[in-house]
């Protein structure tokens, strides 16, 4: 189960072989996310008629809990680290188990739980709280064992691109198999995505041997916060996050009721999306390093300010145009993608972190967003029902709730987040180049 591949200091420690190794987790973490935050609350209100504001309520709850364990959840990835990788895994073994289990029972729910809607509610937010736990302790590992392969900024940023770029590759595969196949098949799929990924990350090349000689620092858990730079970076980062979060919240609503198009649709519009995501991020890695990290981000956050103001403009029935949408709105999602993660690993090595608490650092990352998503579901849907709008919804007024929620909010939050960005991480950078 050790891995076998060569030393982190190696200058072919991504060839394509290895960086698949450790990459092909991110493809079944990627394909369960897009149910999760995409798809599930879409069949929760169309499927058993759950009331949105039942349903945001729920989200938020498990959202938040999920929020909340993951700094813990990185503090037990550094200390398993500390012992071997072969503790990493274990974790991530039983974290995959516990996932399958989750996703299984959460999508579907016995008959009697169906028919009592009280029962209802409680099986869907303890089975979420199961699954999203065991998701966040397989990726806070996971993205901690990419971060302490280390290197420049150009090597970080192939690390990140292998596991977003084969994740982008099981969500185009998640955005099509629930029509295509049914979700009996979509989570046999899963299933075995899953086992495959594992038994991949067990051959990824394996970290550097942790530090020994550095002492334990106390309260270790808060340690990511303490640093200026991180909290920075995490508030740019909070606020692009939550601007991606709201539509991706919002997407198939705005799909069936908006645009009312077909549901043989649906695979086309997510999986242009996706796919032109991940086709994108051969392109950003080489403005990378024309431009750097910061400012290529920054690139991508306009670029996504641009499409959904034409999103806003997309009426019933304007098929193509929202497919073009679609496909932009994947292009400019490719940075947000490949480059904030690789900011992050940056920053640890800067700290002078790295090989001590690279957990610490993503169980804050992750809590960020998770708490975005759980924004997004507890405050966008409840207030589309404020505001008149339920799935089916044909009136003018409720489709205009529809659209500020899905196209305009998103812009102003990306506006934002870019003017942090720009403060925060661009010009620091600039006063530092001599």
């Amino acid at each position: 189960m050790t891995p076998a591949a060569p030393p982190a200091a190696d200058a072919d420690v991504f060839s394509p072989r290895n960086g698949l190794a450790y990459g092909l987790l991110g493809l079944p973490l990627a394909f369960v996310a897009l149910p999760l935050y995409v798809i599930l609350p879409n069949h929760y209100a169309r499927a058993f008629g759950m009331p949105l504001a039942l349903l945001g309520a729920i989200l938020l709850g498990a959202r938040l809990f999920d929020a909340l364990i993951d700094p813990l959840l990185g503090r037990l990835s550094d200390r398993l680290f500390a012992q071997s990788t072969r503790s990493v895994l274990r974790l991530g073994a039983v974290a995959a188990l516990a996932l399958a289990l989750g996703f299984a029972l959460l999508f579907f729910p016995p008959q009697s739980v169906q028919d009592a809607p009280g029962a209802l509610a409680f099986w869907a937010g303890a089975c979420l709280m199961l699954t999203y736990a065991a998701y966040s302790a397989l990726s806070v590992s996971h993205q901690s064992w990419g971060a302490m392969l280390g290197g420049n900024e150009a090597q970080r940023s192939r690390i990140v691109a292998w596991r977003e770029g084969l994740g982008l590759i099981g969500v185009v595969l998640a955005s099509i198999t629930p029509v295509a196949l049914g979700l009996p098949a979509t989570t046999a799929l899963f299933f075995i995505a899953l086992l495959t990924g594992w038994l991949a990350w067990c051959r990824a090349p394996e970290p550097p041997v942790r530090r020994t000689d550095a002492p334990a620092v106390r309260g270790a858990l808060w340690l990511p916060l303490q640093s200026r730079a991180f909290r920075r970076l995490l508030a740019v980062f909070m606020l692009n996050g939550i601007a991606s979060a709201v539509p991706a919240t919002l997407v198939l609503f705005f799909i069936q009721d908006r645009l009312q198009a077909p549901q043989s649709m649906e695979p086309l519009f997510l999986g242009s999306y996706f796919l032109a995501a991940a086709l994108s991020i051969p392109l950003w890695l080489a403005l990378v390093k024309r431009l750097g990290l910061a400012r290529t981000w920054l690139v991508g956050m306009a670029l996504a300010v641009a499409v959904f103001a034409w999103a806003a403009q997309v009426d019933a029935g304007q098929m193509l145009a929202f497919a073009v949408v679609c496909a932009l709105s994947g292009v400019a999602l490719g940075t947000d993608l490949a480059l904030p993660g690789a900011l992050l690993a940056g920053l640890i090595q800067a700290n002078g972190h790295s090989g001590q608490s690279e957990g610490a650092y993503f169980g804050w990352w992750n809590f960020a967003t998770k708490l975005n998503l759980a924004l997004a579901a507890g405050l966008a849907l409840p207030l589309l029902g404020l505001f008149g709008y339920a799935p089916g919804s044909r009136d003018a007024q409720a489709l205009n709730a529809l659209v500020v929620a899905y196209c305009v909010l998103p812009c102003l939050l990306k506006l934002l987040a870019a003017a942090s960005a720009w403060f925060f991480l661009v010009q620091p950078s600039q006063k530092a180049t001599p």
